[in-house]
Protein backbone atom coordinates (compact mmCIF):
# COMPACT_ATOMS: atom_id res chain seq x y z
CA UNK A 1 0.00 0.00 0.00
CA UNK A 2 2.75 2.22 0.77
CA UNK A 3 4.30 1.78 -2.53
CA UNK A 4 1.30 2.52 -4.57
CA UNK A 5 0.75 6.07 -2.71
CA UNK A 6 4.33 6.88 -3.32
CA UNK A 7 4.08 5.45 -7.15
CA UNK A 8 0.75 8.37 -7.18
CA UNK A 9 2.56 10.69 -5.25
CA UNK A 10 5.43 10.55 -7.93
CA UNK A 11 3.37 10.77 -10.89
CA UNK A 12 0.96 13.94 -9.87
CA UNK A 13 4.52 15.44 -8.65
CA UNK A 14 6.28 14.95 -12.34
CA UNK A 15 2.50 16.14 -14.04
CA UNK A 16 2.06 19.41 -11.71
CA UNK A 17 5.94 20.25 -12.44
CA UNK A 18 5.34 19.33 -16.30
CA UNK A 19 2.08 21.39 -16.47
CA UNK A 20 4.03 24.40 -14.56
CA UNK A 21 7.14 24.05 -17.19
CA UNK A 22 4.63 24.20 -19.77
CA UNK A 23 2.94 27.26 -18.19
CA UNK A 24 5.99 29.08 -18.21
CA UNK A 25 7.13 28.26 -21.45
CA UNK A 26 3.78 29.25 -22.74
CA UNK A 27 3.72 32.95 -20.75
CA UNK A 28 4.31 35.56 -22.79
CA UNK A 29 7.41 37.79 -22.79
CA UNK A 30 5.50 41.10 -22.88
CA UNK A 31 3.67 41.68 -19.55
CA UNK A 32 0.27 42.00 -19.63
CA UNK A 33 -1.65 45.07 -18.30
CA UNK A 34 -4.78 44.43 -16.22
CA UNK A 35 -8.44 44.43 -17.54
CA UNK A 36 -10.96 46.42 -16.18
CA UNK A 37 -13.55 43.76 -15.08
CA UNK A 38 -15.75 46.60 -14.23
CA UNK A 39 -16.46 46.92 -17.88
CA UNK A 40 -18.22 43.22 -17.76
CA UNK A 41 -21.30 44.44 -15.93
CA UNK A 42 -21.59 47.92 -17.48
CA UNK A 43 -23.96 47.95 -20.82
CA UNK A 44 -22.86 50.68 -22.37
CA UNK A 45 -19.39 49.65 -22.13
CA UNK A 46 -21.26 46.30 -23.56
CA UNK A 47 -22.76 47.69 -26.18
CA UNK A 48 -19.74 50.15 -27.09
CA UNK A 49 -17.35 46.83 -27.65
CA UNK A 50 -20.23 45.00 -29.85
CA UNK A 51 -20.04 48.17 -32.07
CA UNK A 52 -17.11 47.83 -32.48
CA UNK A 53 -16.30 43.68 -32.64
CA UNK A 54 -19.11 44.27 -35.80
CA UNK A 55 -17.53 46.97 -37.40
CA UNK A 56 -13.53 45.96 -37.15
CA UNK A 57 -13.50 42.61 -36.58
CA UNK A 58 -16.32 40.82 -37.78
CA UNK A 59 -14.92 41.10 -41.62
CA UNK A 60 -12.17 38.46 -40.93
CA UNK A 61 -12.77 37.10 -37.47
CA UNK A 62 -15.73 34.99 -36.77
CA UNK A 63 -17.92 34.22 -34.04
CA UNK A 64 -20.01 31.15 -34.63
CA UNK A 65 -20.87 30.61 -31.03
CA UNK A 66 -22.28 33.87 -30.40
CA UNK A 67 -25.81 34.47 -32.17
CA UNK A 68 -27.25 37.90 -33.02
CA UNK A 69 -30.02 37.64 -30.31
CA UNK A 70 -27.66 37.06 -27.60
CA UNK A 71 -27.36 41.25 -27.67
CA UNK A 72 -30.50 41.77 -26.23
CA UNK A 73 -28.82 40.72 -23.62
CA UNK A 74 -27.18 43.93 -23.14
CA UNK A 75 -29.77 45.82 -23.40
CA UNK A 76 -30.44 46.23 -27.23
CA UNK A 77 -33.81 46.01 -28.98
CA UNK A 78 -33.97 43.88 -32.19
CA UNK A 79 -34.39 46.68 -34.04
CA UNK A 80 -31.10 48.27 -32.83
CA UNK A 81 -29.93 44.96 -33.84
CA UNK A 82 -31.15 44.76 -37.30
CA UNK A 83 -30.25 48.71 -38.06
CA UNK A 84 -26.76 48.79 -36.34
CA UNK A 85 -25.23 45.49 -36.30
CA UNK A 86 -27.21 43.14 -38.87
CA UNK A 87 -24.95 43.06 -41.88
CA UNK A 88 -23.77 39.55 -42.96
CA UNK A 89 -26.69 37.71 -42.17
CA UNK A 90 -30.13 38.33 -42.68
CA UNK A 91 -31.91 37.24 -38.86
CA UNK A 92 -30.90 37.88 -35.49
CA UNK A 93 -31.17 34.20 -34.70
CA UNK A 94 -28.22 33.51 -36.66
CA UNK A 95 -24.69 33.17 -35.31
CA UNK A 96 -22.01 35.63 -36.56
CA UNK A 97 -20.10 34.26 -39.22
CA UNK A 98 -18.08 35.63 -42.23
CA UNK A 99 -18.28 35.77 -45.87
CA UNK A 100 -14.34 35.23 -46.04
CA UNK A 101 -13.28 32.01 -47.49
CA UNK A 102 -10.33 29.47 -45.82
CA UNK A 103 -8.08 29.80 -48.95
CA UNK A 104 -8.65 33.38 -49.02
CA UNK A 105 -7.30 33.97 -45.34
CA UNK A 106 -4.82 31.96 -45.98
CA UNK A 107 -3.23 33.69 -48.50
CA UNK A 108 -3.80 37.48 -47.18
CA UNK A 109 -2.89 36.47 -44.05
CA UNK A 110 -0.78 33.35 -43.55
CA UNK A 111 -3.67 31.37 -41.27
CA UNK A 112 -7.28 31.48 -40.74
CA UNK A 113 -8.37 34.01 -38.02
CA UNK A 114 -9.44 32.45 -35.00
CA UNK A 115 -13.34 32.05 -34.22
CA UNK A 116 -13.35 35.26 -31.43
CA UNK A 117 -16.66 33.84 -29.37
CA UNK A 118 -13.80 31.94 -27.82
CA UNK A 119 -10.49 33.69 -27.86
CA UNK A 120 -11.24 34.95 -24.08
CA UNK A 121 -11.58 31.36 -22.66
CA UNK A 122 -8.25 30.24 -24.71
CA UNK A 123 -6.11 32.73 -24.12
CA UNK A 124 -5.85 32.33 -20.31
CA UNK A 125 -2.52 31.49 -18.77
CA UNK A 126 -0.79 31.66 -15.30
CA UNK A 127 -0.16 35.20 -16.79
CA UNK A 128 -3.78 36.57 -16.57
CA UNK A 129 -6.93 35.97 -17.86
CA UNK A 130 -7.87 36.12 -21.24
CA UNK A 131 -9.07 39.28 -20.79
CA UNK A 132 -5.72 40.37 -19.94
CA UNK A 133 -4.36 39.49 -22.73
CA UNK A 134 -6.82 40.88 -25.30
CA UNK A 135 -6.64 44.18 -23.42
CA UNK A 136 -2.66 44.18 -23.93
CA UNK A 137 -2.62 42.71 -27.43
CA UNK A 138 -5.21 45.47 -28.55
CA UNK A 139 -3.05 47.98 -27.25
CA UNK A 140 0.52 47.37 -28.43
CA UNK A 141 0.87 47.60 -31.82
CA UNK A 142 3.66 49.67 -33.33
CA UNK A 143 4.33 50.32 -37.19
CA UNK A 144 7.13 47.97 -38.65
CA UNK A 145 8.04 48.38 -42.52
CA UNK A 146 9.87 44.99 -42.46
CA UNK A 147 6.30 43.10 -41.94
CA UNK A 148 4.36 42.40 -44.82
CA UNK A 149 1.47 44.06 -43.40
CA UNK A 150 3.26 47.27 -41.94
CA UNK A 151 2.49 46.67 -38.52
CA UNK A 152 4.42 44.25 -35.59
CA UNK A 153 2.88 43.45 -31.98
CA UNK A 154 4.51 43.57 -28.62
CA UNK A 155 2.79 40.66 -26.93
CA UNK A 156 2.18 38.98 -30.44
CA UNK A 157 5.62 39.18 -32.14
CA UNK A 158 4.91 39.10 -36.32
CA UNK A 159 1.31 38.11 -35.96
CA UNK A 160 -0.57 38.02 -39.27
CA UNK A 161 -2.93 40.74 -38.31
CA UNK A 162 -2.47 44.48 -39.15
CA UNK A 163 -4.15 46.63 -36.98
CA UNK A 164 -7.09 47.60 -37.71
CA UNK A 165 -7.63 50.44 -35.46
CA UNK A 166 -4.85 52.53 -36.52
CA UNK A 167 -7.30 54.83 -37.74
CA UNK A 168 -8.30 55.37 -34.02
CA UNK A 169 -4.71 55.04 -31.95
CA UNK A 170 -2.93 56.67 -34.57
CA UNK A 171 0.57 55.69 -35.91
CA UNK A 172 3.32 54.79 -33.72
CA UNK A 173 6.74 53.85 -33.46
CA UNK A 174 8.91 52.13 -31.00
CA UNK A 175 11.73 51.37 -28.62
CA UNK A 176 12.97 48.07 -28.33
CA UNK A 177 15.90 46.92 -25.78
CA UNK A 178 17.11 43.40 -25.97
CA UNK A 179 19.69 42.96 -23.38
CA UNK A 180 21.63 39.36 -22.90
CA UNK A 181 24.96 37.97 -22.01
CA UNK A 182 27.51 38.42 -24.46
CA UNK A 183 29.08 35.15 -25.14
CA UNK A 184 32.18 36.65 -27.13
CA UNK A 185 33.82 38.55 -24.31
CA UNK A 186 34.59 37.75 -20.75
CA UNK A 187 31.98 36.76 -18.04
CA UNK A 188 29.91 39.29 -16.95
CA UNK A 189 29.56 41.67 -19.78
CA UNK A 190 26.08 41.98 -21.75
CA UNK A 191 25.54 43.10 -25.27
CA UNK A 192 22.99 45.69 -25.73
CA UNK A 193 20.65 45.17 -29.02
CA UNK A 194 18.52 48.74 -29.31
CA UNK A 195 16.10 48.54 -32.49
CA UNK A 196 13.74 51.19 -33.04
CA UNK A 197 10.72 51.70 -35.22
CA UNK A 198 9.79 55.41 -36.24
CA UNK A 199 6.17 56.38 -36.31
CA UNK A 200 6.49 55.73 -40.17
CA UNK A 201 7.89 51.90 -39.77
CA UNK A 202 11.59 52.77 -40.87
CA UNK A 203 14.15 50.59 -38.75
CA UNK A 204 17.33 51.49 -37.43
CA UNK A 205 19.93 49.26 -35.45
CA UNK A 206 22.29 49.63 -32.56
CA UNK A 207 24.37 47.30 -30.47
CA UNK A 208 26.68 47.91 -27.85
CA UNK A 209 28.41 45.77 -24.90
CA UNK A 210 27.80 47.01 -21.62
CA UNK A 211 29.28 45.88 -18.24
CA UNK A 212 26.96 43.65 -15.47
CA UNK A 213 25.32 43.27 -13.56
CA UNK A 214 21.92 43.99 -16.04
CA UNK A 215 18.66 42.48 -16.51
CA UNK A 216 18.02 40.59 -19.48
CA UNK A 217 15.47 40.87 -21.17
CA UNK A 218 13.33 42.87 -23.68
CA UNK A 219 12.05 45.99 -22.91
CA UNK A 220 9.37 48.18 -25.34
CA UNK A 221 9.32 52.17 -24.76
CA UNK A 222 6.39 52.85 -27.52
CA UNK A 223 6.32 56.43 -28.96
CA UNK A 224 3.50 58.75 -28.75
CA UNK A 225 0.72 57.84 -31.53
CA UNK A 226 0.27 60.96 -34.87
CA UNK A 227 -2.49 61.00 -36.53
CA UNK A 228 -5.29 58.94 -34.48
CA UNK A 229 -8.99 59.91 -33.91
CA UNK A 230 -8.75 59.41 -30.29
CA UNK A 231 -6.32 59.91 -27.26
CA UNK A 232 -4.35 57.59 -25.21
CA UNK A 233 -6.85 57.40 -22.77
CA UNK A 234 -9.79 57.60 -24.99
CA UNK A 235 -8.10 54.27 -26.63
CA UNK A 236 -7.46 52.43 -24.63
CA UNK A 237 -11.17 52.63 -22.74
CA UNK A 238 -12.45 51.82 -26.65
CA UNK A 239 -10.02 48.76 -26.34
CA UNK A 240 -11.31 47.94 -23.14
CA UNK A 241 -14.78 47.97 -24.24
CA UNK A 242 -14.22 45.38 -27.06
CA UNK A 243 -12.58 43.38 -24.34
CA UNK A 244 -15.56 43.15 -22.52
CA UNK A 245 -17.66 42.21 -24.86
CA UNK A 246 -15.15 39.81 -26.73
CA UNK A 247 -14.83 38.46 -23.23
CA UNK A 248 -18.99 38.21 -22.40
CA UNK A 249 -19.19 36.00 -26.15
CA UNK A 250 -16.76 33.73 -24.56
CA UNK A 251 -19.74 33.34 -21.84
CA UNK A 252 -22.85 35.14 -21.99
CA UNK A 253 -24.48 34.15 -18.97
CA UNK A 254 -21.01 34.53 -17.16
CA UNK A 255 -22.83 37.55 -15.12
CA UNK A 256 -26.39 36.05 -14.64
CA UNK A 257 -24.93 32.92 -12.75
CA UNK A 258 -22.80 35.01 -10.67
CA UNK A 259 -26.11 36.92 -9.60
CA UNK A 260 -27.80 33.31 -9.20
CA UNK A 261 -24.72 32.30 -6.97
CA UNK A 262 -25.12 34.44 -4.22
CA UNK A 263 -28.90 34.10 -3.98
CA UNK A 264 -28.34 30.58 -3.78
CA UNK A 265 -25.17 31.01 -0.97
CA UNK A 266 -27.62 33.51 1.13
CA UNK A 267 -30.25 30.11 0.92
CA UNK A 268 -27.57 27.78 2.03
CA UNK A 269 -26.21 30.48 4.93
CA UNK A 270 -30.16 30.92 5.92
CA UNK A 271 -30.54 27.04 5.80
CA UNK A 272 -27.57 25.66 7.75
CA UNK A 273 -28.64 28.26 11.02
CA UNK A 274 -32.30 26.93 10.73
CA UNK A 275 -30.70 23.44 10.67
CA UNK A 276 -28.74 24.33 13.65
CA UNK A 277 -31.32 25.54 15.48
CA UNK A 278 -33.58 22.56 14.99
CA UNK A 279 -31.02 20.23 15.80
CA UNK A 280 -30.10 22.43 18.97
CA UNK A 281 -33.96 22.45 20.09
CA UNK A 282 -35.12 18.79 19.13
CA UNK A 283 -32.15 17.42 21.23
CA UNK A 284 -32.46 20.18 23.65
CA UNK A 285 -34.25 18.09 26.37
CA UNK A 286 -31.87 14.65 26.05
CA UNK A 287 -29.04 14.36 27.70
Amino acid sequence: MTKVLRLVASFAAVILIGWHAQGRAAGPEYPLDRFPTSKLTEQAALQEGARLFVNYCLGCHSAQYMRYNRLRDIGLTEDQIKRNLLFSVDKVGEGMKIAMRVEDSKAWFGGQPPDLSVIARARSSHSGTGSDWLYTYLRTYYRDSTRPTGWNNALFPNVGMPNVFWELQGSRGVVIEDIHASKESSAGAFMKTTVSFDANGLRSEDKQKIGGPAKEGLKYDFANPVGGSLSVAQFDDAMANLTAYITYMSDPTAQERKRIGVWVMLYLCVFFALAWWLNKTYWRDIK
